[in-house]
């Protein structure tokens, strides 16, 4: 198991903190390494994406010039971008948290079923309680739900040596069926015919949106979820026994740290993230647990991830951009007759550039001290 974790520690070995004693030129030079590589490697992307565009018929430049129109260019597309945002902010935390302890974790999609099927529950059985407690019991439910599901992860990581990127792939899977299960048979409401669906929390039980816009309070969860996270892994003594054991996780063990045990925590963290996803979905979306729940933000939450290279704040930004980005699948289908999936192909562009992307951190001397 100690050849495991020190296989994923090298993998991830970007993400891992500056030695203490490095000087303030490495520093910034490592910080702008970190900026400079996501940015080149989305570049790229944009113009394979370019290629394909061009591929399938369509002009590139008007391609992206329709992305942006439909994700940026008014304020009522903004407004879908960041309600497409606000569950990416949370799952991504789900892959971004454990990363830091070179765990690759990819069960992003089963935890936000999980968290949204506990939460729809729980929403359901005090359902006749004022908005405030039925909002609160969904989330610490939702939170419950998605957390103990990567929880099961990493105990099979930790206790039995399973991998756990193929582990929380699968438990995707299981998730995605006992949704199925459960909406087909003891949660169904008999109303809902042609998709079947759970009870429906009551309209005024519902999140309510921000303001005067259709942007929910789920946005306002994600980003204190990635400032908390943010503040957790950077600025806290847990934060740095989490990079430690990223870092090298023998010598944590050497220093008395409690891996299993700061590895399970971090899990749950990650996996409760993600729950807050599903039961933003429900209590703001959805307003049930259906089939719906599973449309892939867990999905998105990983390329976020690795993109704002496991990090709170920037995951806000990155969330944003790729929000807009799903926002537009509409308009390419409809504008340039591409498939719907086109944006599928981009996103998959993208992690395919950005995983690649990795192997070219310490590569270049002039993000080097002393480099020119």
């Amino acid at each position: 198991m100690s050849q495991i974790s020190n296989a994923k520690a090298s993998t991830l070995a970007p993400v891992a903190p500056t030695p203490p004693l490095a000087s303030a030129g490495a520093n910034w030079r490592g910080s702008l390494e970190a900026v400079l590589i996501p940015i080149g490697a989305i570049i790229v992307a944009l113009l394979l994406f370019g290629v394909f565009c061009f591929s399938q018929g369509a002009n590139a430049g008007g391609v992206f010039g329709a992305i942006y129109k439909a994700a940026f260019g008014s304020w009522y597309s903004f407004q879908n971008t960041l309600v497409r945002a606000a569950p990416l902010m949370l799952t991504a935390l789900c892959t971004a948290l454990p990363a830091r302890l070179g765990l690759v974790m990819i069960g992003n999609e089963g935890a936000l079923v999980a968290g949204g099927l506990a939460a729809t529950a729980a929403g359901l059985a005090v359902q006749a309680a004022p908005p405030v407690v039925v909002w609160t019991v969904m989330m610490l439910a939702g939170m419950v739900g998605g957390g103990l599901w990567i929880t099961i992860v990493g105990l099979l990581y930790y206790k039995r040596g399973v991998n756990e990127t193929i582990s929380s792939l699968l438990m995707n899977y299981i998730a995605i069926a006992l949704l199925n299960h459960l909406v087909n048979g003891p949660m169904r409401d008999p109303a809902s015919l042609n998709k079947p669906s759970s009870y429906p929390i009551p309209d005024q039980k519902m999140l309510p949106v921000l303001w005067s816009s259709n942007v929910h309070y789920g946005l306002i969860f994600g980003i204190i979820a990635c400032v908390i996270a943010w503040v957790l892994m950077e600025h806290t003594t847990f934060g740095f026994k989490i990079r430690m054991i990223g870092g090298n996780v023998r010598a944590a063990k050497m220093a008395g740290l409690a891996v299993s045990r700061l590895g399970l925590i971090t899990c749950f963290l990650g996996g409760a993230a993600a729950g807050i996803a599903g039961m933003v979905e429900v209590a703001a979306v959805h307003g049930r647990a259906n089939e719906s729940l599973a449309a892939g933000y867990g999905y998105a939450g990983i390329l976020v991830a690795f993109i704002a290279r496991h990090r709170g704040l920037p995951i806000i930004l990155v969330s944003t951009l790729l929000g807009g980005l799903l926002a537009s699948g509409g308009i390419l289908q409809r504008q340039f007759k591409m498939p719907d999936a086109t944006i599928l192909v981009f996103e998959g562009l993208v992690f395919l550039v950005v995983l690649f992307s990795d192997s070219l951190y310490g590569k270049f001397k002039i993000f080097k001290e002393g480099g020119a």
